[in-house]
């Protein structure tokens, strides 16, 4: 194997994430919001749960609710039929010896019954008064009950400050009665691309200009993340325009996210000014693509410069941003996508030396079993790639070449756009 192409000057994947985890912290301010629209916002404070779930002890059958110590152990044990109790009844009191009520499910356990037995599993005779029920021997003690609290209990913290809210989480807080919650309020994020060669997109373009690719891709991307997104167009590359675009953002938003202008041209401006206005914690990265990336602070917001290519742009974005703009947003610890090993059916050129997302097409085959193949140019302006991708092969630094066959990690883009 080769031996990697060391630059003292890049910071790794890895300890650029670290120390964006170890600057960012959460927003402070929050609201409250009602429960039907609290899905995918993140829960400000600890949640107490004020009640018992189940609130008393009920039936996880329909049956008959019995005292356990009522029945033979060696022989069938037949037991009046004392009543019935539905879902939603008040509870009720104990039948008395050698007797049972018919129980649905969800039903109240009468006072000292203790066991229920399936309806199934017995023969009913009789009607009115002179109903009676065998009950096979071999019941177990406390069968089918669902005990008071034995999902929640009161008191207990139900969710943790920094946790998102989906739908199991929104169906927890309703079964303790609550109808509002405190959230963090959505993080605002400018976002804006750089560069005489863009042109917006539905109006005209120059000879030499490309339609501006990333800033709608980004925006939408924020937007589903579900932050309010400040979309500030396209400013030229003129170091006192980005100077002031910089500076505004920072007044207006949490966090800005640009493209383009952080390499080390002469028209790259934006890590400069950032430097200039604020700080910049670092600017490269062992990341192909994505290796001019910039992250530092700016006033009150924080800043995110990601490359100019649309595939380096989105990369980056998913790699490092994503994660640093949500615990920003308050939550506690983002979830990433895992990372597969898979077998990948096409040969892959690798240098050693830097972090590379390859795009990939997994594919589950006839045999069971996931596949990966390459989406073909891996070029970072091949934007067609991430469309017809729905994977990235994530190849450390160490790596070189992958021979077809060999197995890869993959990360999918399901939970990750």
């Amino acid at each position: 194997m080769a031996e990697p192409m060391q630059d003292p000057s890049l910071h790794t994947l890895d300890a650029a994430r670290e120390e964006i985890r170890r600057r960012v912290r959460a927003i402070a301010q929050s609201e409250t919001v009602a429960l039907a629209d609290a899905d995918r916002r993140i829960l400000a404070a600890d949640l107490v749960a004020p009640v018992d779930v189940p609130g008393h002890d009920n039936s996880a059958m329909d049956g008959y609710a019995l005292r356990y110590a009522d029945l033979n152990t060696d022989a069938a044990t037949q037991l009046a039929v004392r009543g019935l109790v539905l879902a939603g009844a008040a509870p009720s009191a104990w039948p008395g010896p050698g007797a049972c009520v018919r129980i649905m499910t969800g039903a109240p356990l009468p006072a000292d019954t203790d066991t229920v037995v399936p309806i199934e599993a017995t023969l009913e005779t009789g009607a009115g008064a002179a109903c009676r029920v065998s009950i096979p021997r071999g019941q177990q003690h406390g069968q089918h009950v669902r005990r008071a609290g034995e999902d929640i209990r009161a008191g207990s913290v139900l969710l943790r400050a920094g946790q998102r809210l989906g739908p199991a989480e929104l169906g927890l807080v309703a079964s303790i009665g609550l109808a509002h919650l405190p959230v963090f309020r959505r993080l605002r994020v400018a976002c804006f691309s750089t560069g005489d060669e863009l042109a917006a997109p539905g109006g005209t373009r120059n000879p030499g200009q490309a339609f501006d690719a990333n800033r709608p891709m980004l925006c939408a991307w924020l937007a589903r993340l579900g932050f309010e997104v400040l979309d500030l167009g396209v400013v030229a590359d003129d170091a006192a325009r980005l100077e002031a675009a910089l500076a505004s953002a920072s007044r207006r938003a949490d966090a800005i996210v640009t493209s383009g202008g952080v390499s080390g041209g002469d028209a790259d401006h934006v890590r400069a000014i950032a430097g200039r206005l604020g700080a910049v914690n670092f600017w490269k990265l062992a990341l192909r693509p994505g290796r001019p990336f910039a992250f530092g602070r700016i006033g009150d917001a924080w800043l995110f410069a990601l490359p100019g290519n649309p595939v380096a742009a989105m990369v980056a974005f998913g790699a490092l941003a994503r994660e640093g703009l949500l615990r920003l947003a308050g939550e506690a610890d983002p979830p990433e996508p895992p990372l597969l090993q898979v077998r990948c059916e096409s040969a892959l050129r690798k240098r050693p030396g830097r972090v590379e997302y390859q795009r990939g097409i997994l594919v589950r085959e006839p045999d069971g079993l996931w596949r990966v193949r390459s989406t073909g140019d891996q070029g970072a302006g091949i934007l067609n790639s991430m469309s017809r991708a729905n994977c990235y092969i994530v190849l450390d630094a160490t790596r070189g070449d992958v021979a077809a066959g060999e197995s890869v990690p993959v990360q999918p883009f399901e939970g990750l756009y």
